[in-house]
């Protein structure tokens, strides 16, 4: 076909948008159907032979239902749910030439040639085997290092590509409102304004800047959209209780932010909000979505959701008609857009709401530039994974709870005891939904310190108790090994590693059978009720504690635990999160001096379950607390300390008034390392209104933070920029505004340790 005959949509020079409009004039109904569909699951679509992968038959009659496919999902997921392992599955080495056959073949076999989309999961990390595992999202909040986090989502990009993927579905949106929610791992923290950061960061580490991904960049799907963080009782997909309000200050920030970046997508989330859920929510999707925000993006489904609409539309043609009409553009395994023309034709929704979708889905796949570059770059096929950013964030997010001044850092033990159900188990270090590992690759925390103590160091190894339950079997050879001991290091925490005979829902969560005891005590699916360490890690830190021995706590965990028994048992506790492969070098590195502890807590630690809420930010009403106990946080938003001691000067205001209209100023604080050691200081901003709002103001709010290194006896000066987007709140209409009224601007180390400079915003002069 010469460049004068080929149709306008084979044009690389001509506009995106012309170029859509020509394809989707030349489709017919089945094949538009077919681009708003994503229900195979990738596994599927392949198989290994002796000869290596081939497509299976299944993939190629998927593809001949519609003449095209959307999007294929999951090619190269692998984990205990998709049954993917390295006896079956695509390693880095096979991937670029499978995913490239799935291509060619879609292409070559349908009438129009449209290139499908290859949609892969990056919760922390391409969730592939061979694939770079980050730490956790929690774990990443904890640094308060977006632009760490950018480079690390920037490698994580230029990884999936390689192996020929172009979509990532990473989660951001969702906050930790309420820790019993299995899936608190997976968020940046409590604070919008944090996860908002964090997400433009994702946003453009993944993607870049630009209208088209370079070779190396991935479209981004944020999830989950939206107030996943906050259903009933911390119960994963429940409903939410959530007020307009709640939503907009608390739960759409992050999102919105996403949106501002460019995000390519958003997923819309299982929970129901204003008593629908989110997939079947036209106010949510295209009201505020596409209507006030102005997304021009996909939204996508999530797993199997659109079939829970059946209940609400009274079958699945109708259950995907209610989605489309939405807003929903993409399914996810579901029986209900497979039937999209029957629901045209049956006048249940219009072509043109069809038509719209499925331009979204091409636009995407333009820009993308997949018409011109259906295959993995030679060049991009290169790229080397990247673990020492994994271990960078690892290192960086370790918080240092609470210490005594002399035990940490280790000097130089003798012998040092290393105990606990976590200290020698790489899995439970790496979190949900991560891909099966290469063995020798990692090193617990066992590892680490053996890597890292001082020549001539005895480091001895007991696990103590299990990781759930009450068995206190291996409580004694743990005693006797800390009794012997100059220091006890307790790793203790949960897990979220999933086994090969945990049971799965449909859309992949795992179930556990309430009461019985699991490996998991965390991920999709375990929600807790009690937040308190299981028995058996309590009986085993009481009895390490009684020995004597300096005891040394080190938490690796996908929640913040309430950990109130460890006062005056342990002289030092570290919070690791879930590090991640490497993370066993990077708690060392922090135990051992190697490295200062800069993590900061992106989340609230509770006394217990009972009290919560206990998130920073909650409205200013002024209430008493328990009679029981404190009504405030074990350990406060922000919190985090160092080896050193640092002092925090009063914030001084460029100007004390300013008018709404124009109230830019700066914000300034002197910061002293009054310590002997060197450390890398987290300065934090919050704004607290105090009068004048016209509506029920919060406690105190994060709007910015700055970090810095400072040497022994160093003063810095940290300069915040205050502006309308600093002191902007939600008024009555539900609009970012700059109110008048006195707000107090307030510097510390955390939320609970700031000194604050009281500001009078005045109101806009009268016209003329």
């Amino acid at each position: 076909m010469s460049a004068a005959s080929a149709p306008l949509y084979r044009d690389a020079g001509a506009p995106v948008a012309d170029r859509v409009r020509d394809l989707l004039s030349r489709m017919t109904l089945t094949e538009k159907v077919g681009q708003v569909n994503q229900r195979m699951y990738g596994w599927d679509a392949h198989e290994r032979t002796p000869e290596g992968h081939r497509l299976t038959d299944a993939f190629r009659a998927e593809v001949a239902a519609f003449d095209g496919m959307g999007a294929l999902y999951g090619l190269q997921r692998a984990d205990p749910w998709s049954g993917v392992t390295f006896a079956d599955g695509i390693t880095a080495a096979d991937a670029a030439r499978v995913a490239d056959s799935v291509q060619r073949h879609v292409m070559s076999s349908t009438r129009l040639g449209i290139p499908v989309l290859l949609v892969e999961e990056v919760p922390h990390g391409h969730q592939a085997l061979d694939g770079t595992v980050l730490p956790v999202n929690l774990a990443v909040g904890a640094t308060w290092d977006p632009d760490l986090y950018e480079a690390a989502a920037a490698g994580a990009a230029a990884e999936l590509r390689a192996r020929g993927g172009h979509v990532a579905l990473v989660s951001a949106l969702d906050l930790v409102r309420d820790p019993r929610w299995g899936r608190a791992e997976e968020c940046f923290g409590e604070d919008p304004y944090l996860a908002a950061r964090f997400t433009r960061a994702l946003v453009r580490g993944m993607q870049g800047d630009g209208a088209a991904y370079a070779p190396d960049r991935a479209a981004v799907v944020l999830k989950h959209f939206a107030g996943q963080g906050a259903t009933v009782g911390g119960r994963n997909s429940a409903a939410t209780e959530l007020g307009p309000r709640e939503l907009h200050e608390i739960h759409l920030v992050a999102a919105r932010a996403g949106v501002r970046a460019g995000a390519a997508g958003v997923m819309a989330a299982y929970n129901e909000y204003d008593g629908l859920p989110c997939a079947a929510s036209r106010d949510l999707l295209t009201g505020l979505l596409r209507g006030r925000w102005g997304f021009t993006g996909l939204v996508m489904a999530d797993g199997c959701a659109l079939d829970r609409l059946v209940r609400l539309a009274g079958d699945p043609v109708a259950a995907g008609a209610l989605a489309l009409d939405a807003g929903t553009d993409l399914s996810l395994w579901d029986g209900c857009f497979p039937r999209l023309a029957e629901a045209v034709e049956r006048g249940l929704v219009s072509e043109d709401a069809l038509d719209t979708a499925v331009a979204r889905v091409l636009t995407l796949k333009f820009r993308l530039g997949l018409f011109e570059r259906p295959y993995v770059d030679e060049a991009a096929q290169q790229t080397s994974q990247q673990p020492e950013l994994s271990e960078r964030l690892a290192r960086e997010s370790v918080v240092l709870l609470s210490h005594d001044g002399p035990t940490l850092p280790l000097a130089e033990p003798s012998r040092i005891a290393v105990i606990g159900p976590n200290a020698d188990a790489l899995p439970q270090q790496l979190g949900d939904y991560t891909a099966p590992q290469r063995p020798g690759t990692g090193l617990t925390v066992l590892d680490g310190i053996r890597a890292v103590a001082p020549p001539g160091t005895e480091v001895a190894y007991a696990r103590g108790c299990d990781l759930v339950g009450g068995d206190r079997g291996g409580v004694a050879e743990a005693v006797a090994l800390a009794a012997g001991a100059d220091t006890a290091v307790l790793v203790l925490g949960g897990s979220s590693a999933r086994e090969a005979d945990t049971r799965f829902d449909s859309n992949g969560a795992a179930v556990v059978a309430s009461g019985a005891p699991a490996g998991m005590t965390c991920g999709e699916g375990v929600d807790l009720a009690e937040l308190e360490l299981p028995d058996g890690q309590l009986a085993l830190l009481d009895a390490v504690a009684a020995t004597g021995t300096p005891v040394v706590v080190v938490l690796v965990q996908g929640r913040p635990h309430a950990v109130p028994e460890l006062s005056g048992r342990a002289r030092a506790v570290l919070c690791a999160w879930y590090p991640g492969p490497w993370g066993g070098r990077a708690v060392a590195d922090v135990l051992f001096g190697r490295a200062e502890p800069v993590g900061r807590l992106p989340v609230s630690v509770p006394r217990s379950a009972a009290q919560l809420p206990v998130f920073y930010n909650a409205k200013d009403h002024g209430y008493r607390g328990y009679v029981d106990q404190p009504a405030t946080a074990l350990y406060a938003f922000g919190h985090g300390l160092s080896y050193t001691t640092v002092e925090y000067g009063e914030p001084r205001l460029s100007r004390t008034q300013a008018p709404v209209g124009d109230p830019a100023l700066t914000c300034t604080v002197a910061v002293t390392n009054t310590g002997a050691r060197a450390v890398r200081e987290t300065v934090q901003l919050y704004v607290r209104r105090v009068a004048g709002s016209s509506s029920w103001p919060r406690v105190r709010e994060l709007r910015g933070f700055a970090r810095i290194d400072l040497d022994p006896g160093e003063l810095a000066e940290v300069v915040f920029v205050v502006d309308a987007d600093t002191l902007a709140s939600l008024d009555r209409a539900l609009e970012y505004a700059v109110e008048p009224g006195e707000v107090l601007l307030e510097t510390g180390p955390s939320s609970d340790r700031t000194r604050c400079a009281r500001l009078t915003l005045t109101p806009a002069a009268a016209p003329g």
